[in-house]
């Protein structure tokens, strides 16, 4: 048995939790703190996210490929560099930014397949593209938040580890 409030485990016949102070109401199953109670969510949450993450990415470079060009040959900029040099600077620029957004966006399928089956390695993972969402204003702070408050929590380490050996074996 778990604490519901902090995921402390508990011992049989014990009324209240050592950490928190909590009253334990009857005891609570291994999976029903704050990190299982929320770790379904979050995966759906960085699957859904990154999926747009991934089609906003193809947009964006089938965009630079085929419909930039077109529109600065066609009117280019008045007393400015000649489109060649716009283009030249610009193509590069915005190839490696749908480049990163690509890989964030796999990196998140990745991490929220790995949340909604437990494994070990995708709590890392999961942090590490939270820290890097956090600057994408609004929703990639809020999932980044949300992940956060998740998997930082006091036992999320060994709750992953607990539940992702308990699915193997």
């Amino acid at each position: 048995m778990y604490c519901d409030s902090c995921g402390v485990p508990l011992q049989e016949g014990q009324s209240f939790c050592q950490r928190c102070g909590k009253a334990v109401v009857g005891g609570t199953a291994p999976g029903s703190s704050r990190v299982a109670r929320h770790a379904q969510m979050l995966g759906i949450l960085w699957i859904a996210y990154s999926a747009l993450l991934v089609m906003i990415s193809l947009a964006l470079m089938m965009v630079l490929r085929t419909i930039l060009p077109a529109i600065i040959r066609a009117q280019p900029p008045s007393g400015g560099p000649p489109p060649e040099v716009v283009l030249g600077f610009l193509h590069p620029l915005m190839m490696f930014i749908g480049v990163m957004l690509l890989a964030k966006a796999l990196a998140g399928i990745a991490a929220g397949i790995g949340i909604l089956q437990r494994a070990e390695w995708s709590r890392m993972l999961a942090i590490v593209v939270a820290c890097i969402s956090l600057l994408s204003i609004p929703f990639g702070t809020a999932i980044g938040v949300y992940t956060l408050w998740v998997l930082l929590s006091p036992n999320a380490a060994a709750e992953f580890r607990g539940q992702g050996r308990a699915a193997v074996v």
